[in-house]
């Protein structure tokens, strides 16, 4: 309930205005009754209570009987019926006063649990739509502080070594989200941080601070700590406050999920870039070295063979073209699995090589210069690769275009062709894989391949969240 206007001294104070001005207006009428005073007693329960109605109704019975009771000008009451009718007034006033201030207190209390489910929807559809932290944090700390009148709302987070971490924060004066430090014995979140239970602070100045815990995952991660005036801490404060840390804590374990299987996804796309690197180089620097070898051993031994020898050489030339075909199956495979140029030279090159192999003409944009993190690099040449196969196999289109360039820290791909259009990440592996490929790496993936109009397949890939070469 929202705090008495004026406090009691400033209540009792209206409560003899009214009075006196009541008895004014008593005067005017004929016959004199007490009716007015009713309706004054009546106010004061609505805005000032029970207590103060009581008193009022007192006033209103000493001043009707001083003024309009005989004998007037005195407090005696000179009959039965008089003193009856001024004492079922006094009761019947306090009784109604009371039934005033319960309902006041009901449409209050109705009020603020429709604002506070109101809130407390908001907050969760933040939650089910995976806002980021800091824009849910904010948002929680907004709702809270404007929820319970708070002059300062803050969501701290509780680091391993004993300092705190501002992480949201409403009507802070000096203090910003990242702000990091020890706890201030004067902050209620101090207690929490060692407790692990909600604390209560009470200042000098009639104002308190509260703060609750967010447990996640039956760890204290944090609190939600306000400052505001005591007269507005109600008996359940700290459970409503508890609903908040609830929804809080319920954003950041699904938060924690996501970025532990986006690392997951991330560290298996390396391992397996990493294994197909290692394959290149084994493939390069064994079967091919061997191959080779082999080849230059064959060669030698024909020139070795003596000019009787024809049909000999005939067959050797054969086996010889044969080895040299093996040869260049086995480069191109193992450019397939982890094309050596791109590891040597970065993505330009190797976009250079894929168009020049393409058997479509290739409109090539490339605007990133150096190299960029190993992973977007890999998972930018699948793009490119994959999708320019799609376009020669599938799309029956006459040429494609390549774009390729950073844009704000993200690495912007696009691959599009004026073929038939229909392709369908449902349909097959190849284009199911580079996406699954994209968003390991943090990254988004759209496809528009409508029917008869072409396809295009545009990624984003942050580069933050990558360490260059």
């Amino acid at each position: 309930m929202s705090p008495p206007i004026g406090g009691r001294l400033g209540g009792l104070l209206a409560s003899a205005i009214l009075v006196a001005a009541t008895t004014g207006l008593v005067t005017f009428l004929q016959p004199h009754h007490l009716m007015p005073y009713a309706l004054v007693v009546m106010a004061v329960a609505v805005v000032w209570g029970t207590g103060l109605a009581a008193l009022t109704a007192v006033l209103s019975v000493v001043a009707y009987d001083y003024f309009y009771v005989p004998p007037l000008h005195t407090l005696a009451v000179s009959n039965r019926e008089s003193g009856a009718t001024l004492v079922v007034f006094l009761v019947t006033s306090v009784v109604v006063g009371e039934l005033a201030a319960r309902l006041r207190r009901a449409a209050l209390t109705a009020g603020r649990v429709s604002e506070e489910q109101a809130a407390l929807r908001r907050v969760a559809t933040l939650v089910a739509r995976a806002v980021p932290p800091d824009l849910m944090f904010a948002a929680v700390a907004e709702e809270v502080g404007a929820l319970f009148g708070a002059d300062a709302t803050a969501i701290w987070r509780f680091e391993p070594d004993g300092d705190l971490t501002l992480v949201g924060g409403h009507g802070l004066e000096h203090l910003q989200p990242g702000w990091r430090g020890r706890p201030h014995p004067r902050l209620a979140v101090a207690s929490v941080q060692a407790s692990g239970r909600a604390a209560r602070l009470d200042l000098g100045d009639s104002s308190a601070r509260l703060a609750c815990p967010i447990v996640v995952e039956d760890r204290v991660w944090g609190a939600i700590g306000v400052e505001l005036r005591r007269h507005g801490l109600l008996e359940d404060t700290e459970r409503r406050m508890a609903e908040f840390t609830e929804l809080v804590a319920t954003a950041i374990a699904n938060a924690e999920t996501r970025a532990a299987l986006a690392a997951s996804r991330a560290r298996i796309v390396a391992t397996a870039d990493q294994v197909r690197s290692r394959l290149e180089r084994d493939l390069h620097d064994g079967a091919q070295q061997r191959l080779v070898s082999l080849a230059l051993e064959l060669r030698t031994a024909q020139a070795a063979l003596p000019p009787e020898a024809g049909e000999v050489v005939e067959r050797l030339d054969g086996v010889a073209a044969g080895l040299t075909a093996a040869l260049e199956e086995l480069r191109e495979m193992a450019a397939g699995i982890h094309p050596a140029v791109l590891a040597k030279g970065g993505l330009r090159p190797a976009l250079r090589a894929l168009a020049r192999r393409c058997p479509l003409p290739v409109d090539l944009h490339l605007d990133v210069e150096g190299r960029l993190p190993e992973p977007v690099e890999v998972a930018a040449y699948y793009v490119v690769s994959e999708a320019l196969t799609n376009v020669a196999k599938y799309a029956g289109a006459s040429s494609a275009r390549v774009e390729v360039e950073v844009r704000e820290s993200r690495l912007c791909v696009g691959v599009s062709d004026d073929g038939v259009g229909g392709a369908d990440l449902s349909r097959g592996s190849g284009l199911l894989g580079l996406k699954d490929r994209t968003e390991a790496l943090g990254g988004t993936m759209l496809l528009r391949s409508p029917a008869g109009a072409g396809t295009s397949l545009q990624i984003e890939l942050p580069l933050a969240d990558h360490a260059p070469l």
